[in-house]
């Protein structure tokens, strides 16, 4: 069972350092929940691999950065398209 939890935190890492994907990419990705890949990546990962979790920290931290502009652009789209559905003008 252990080797199972070793393996997804390995893939779920080594996936987060090769695309730049967030928590929430990386869990729909494989499947799994957020809570996991979170776990898995900043708890379990510190013990079973230093280095990968040194990687992955980074990429967690400048996700972490940009978190407010990836808000505000989801938000953005979603008003757009409520705008689209309502047949209004779309002003940029």
């Amino acid at each position: 069972m252990w080797e199972q939890i070793e393996d997804r935190a390995r893939k779920c890492a080594e996936y987060m350092i090769k695309t730049g994907a967030t928590v929430r990419a990386c869990a729909n990705h494989f499947g799994i929940s957020k809570s996991t890949v979170h776990k898995d990546v900043t708890e379990r990962l510190e013990v079973i691999d230093s280095a990968l979790y040194c990687a992955v920290k980074k990429v967690l931290e400048q996700n972490l950065k940009e978190r407010h502009i990836r808000g505000g652009s989801a938000t953005k789209r979603r008003y757009e398209e409520w705008k689209k559905r309502k047949g209004l003008t779309v002003q940029v």
